[in-house]
């Protein structure tokens, strides 16, 4: 039953009209448009790198794919500061509480730079137990260290351009965390031929491309958060005070969650791709990996439309609004999903072959890709469900949605069906995890609704 909207002060008036009174639909495409750009050109420059090492040679594909996990990592803990304080600050500017959501921007941030910089000294220090734990052979190690050395470098600037892209999301300001992921996302794109072939850098050159890229993100989103109505960081407003870390875990720990099992189950996938194929299966899996990816981030960047309207409008008690916003979004998910999964089905061998023009690559990437594309259409209500359990706070119930894909469900079963199927079980894991992953989230999504 939805309760009577709380005001906010005078000077805030203008942000809170614009988010409980626009209509629901037609503010969250105004919000998606530039996340969904924003998550493709991110997706894009992640699949970058894999796409120009492949020409290079398998082993340099298998490299890229392999550091992937360790990436995968510093993005999760700085999706976790992100979201975790960007909930919140959006709740309280629901509520018209400005002080506590200056105090958690600022926090949010100053807590991302400690654990980037905490993660690239460990990951220096131990960068060769850290390669072989990944999966990194005998053949493929020197580019797997080569790679990852440099991609820690960027770790702080990673996990910082997280946070900051998340917290003017959440403020209702997309444009300005679009332009500074594009502004990166380009520049990655536009080096790692030239570093990686006319300075004959190899994956070297990749990685710095992609570190130089997410410097450049970093600095433009600093410097858009200055920008009109949005929170200026400041030092003076950090609070690393139990109250506001308990938030960021409450509203971070299902990214964290989410994101990190994401990089243990890569990790799994390729070390058993390799068990059961070597070097040509850990190629064909990262492929697959880096495609639905790329059509994950268009879904998930819609989705972010959604998260501030369902953070603002549950805060300000508004939960019609609430629910009409998830409606929209999974029927609007679902259809774009099942036209990409079609396509994907019937395009398989080429799309991977794209990458790596390698028999045994495309073999494995193909299997692998049909039986994701068969089920990607469900992986809408999944996702959409785990946007809004954590937008509303419910940190338990988002982190179990959140678990549920690349967890819960994937890391058993990635141990069970290779030892079944040998390596079509491989191939088949993930599709498996997400038919699953759909009947834990529907009575995780039900029962909130009815609440509202």
């Amino acid at each position: 039953m939805a309760h009577q909207p709380r005001h906010p002060e005078e000077k805030n008036m203008a942000r809170y009209r614009q988010m409980t009174e626009t209509p629901v639909p037609q503010l969250i495409t105004k919000l998606a448009i530039p996340t969904i750009i924003s998550m493709l050109v991110t997706g894009i420059y992640n699949t970058a790198d894999t796409f120009f090492v492949g020409k290079l040679s398998t082993q340099a594909t298998a490299a890229v794919g392999l550091v992937f996990s360790v990436m995968a990592i510093i993005q999760a803990l700085g999706f976790f500061c992100g979201h975790g304080s960007g909930n919140y600050l959006s709740r309280m500017l629901g509520a018209g509480n400005q002080k506590e959501a200056n105090e958690m921007a600022s926090t949010g941030f100053a807590l991302s730079l400690l654990i980037g910089l905490v993660l690239a000294a460990l990951g220096m220090i131990f960068l060769e137990p850290i390669a072989r734990f990944v999966g990194a052979t005998e053949t493929t190690m020197a580019d797997t260290v080569s790679y990852m050395r440099i991609i820690l470098i960027g770790a702080p600037f990673m996990c910082g351009q997280f946070v900051i892209n998340n917290q003017l999301r959440f403020q209702g300001s997309a444009m300005y965390a679009m332009v500074g992921l594009l502004c990166g996302a380009v520049l990655n794109i536009a080096m790692d031929p030239l570093l990686i072939f006319v300075f004959d850098l190899g994956v070297a050159g990749a990685a710095a491309a992609t570190v130089i890229g997410q410097i450049t993100s970093f600095l433009v989103l600093l410097v858009g958060s200055t920008k009109g109505e949005n929170i200026r960081l400041h030092i003076r407003n950090v609070r690393l005070t139990p109250h506001y870390l308990f938030e960021v875990v409450n509203g971070g720990a299902p990214s964290l969650f989410r994101q990190g099992l994401a990089a243990i189950a890569t990790l799994l996938l390729n070390t058993t791709a390799g068990a059961m194929g070597g070097d040509a299966a850990i190629a064909g899996m990262s492929v697959v990996t880096r495609v639905m990816m790329l059509i994950s981030s268009a879904l998930i960047g819609f989705g972010q439309g959604y998260q501030p309207v369902c953070s603002f409008n549950y805060g300000a008690r508004l939960t019609g609004r609430v629910k009409e916003g998830f409606i929209f979004c999974v029927k609007n998910g679902t259809v774009f999903l099942l036209a990409v999964g079609i396509l994907c089905e019937i395009f398989a061998p080429q799309i991977v072959q794209w990458f790596r023009d390698d028999p045994e690559v495309v073999k494995v990437g193909t299997a692998a890709l049909r039986f994701q594309a068969a089920v990607v259409p469900l992986t809408a209500f999944i996702v959409m469900t785990n946007m809004m359990l954590q937008s509303m706070g419910k940190g338990l119930k988002a982190s179990i949605t959140a678990s549920a894909r690349n967890g819960i469900f994937f890391i058993p079963l990635i141990l069970i069906l290779p030892r079944l199927f040998g390596l079509t079980g491989v191939e088949m894991t993930q599709a498996c995890a997400d038919v699953l992953s759909l009947i834990i989230s529907v009575p995780l999504a039900l029962s909130e609704l009815r609440r509202m």
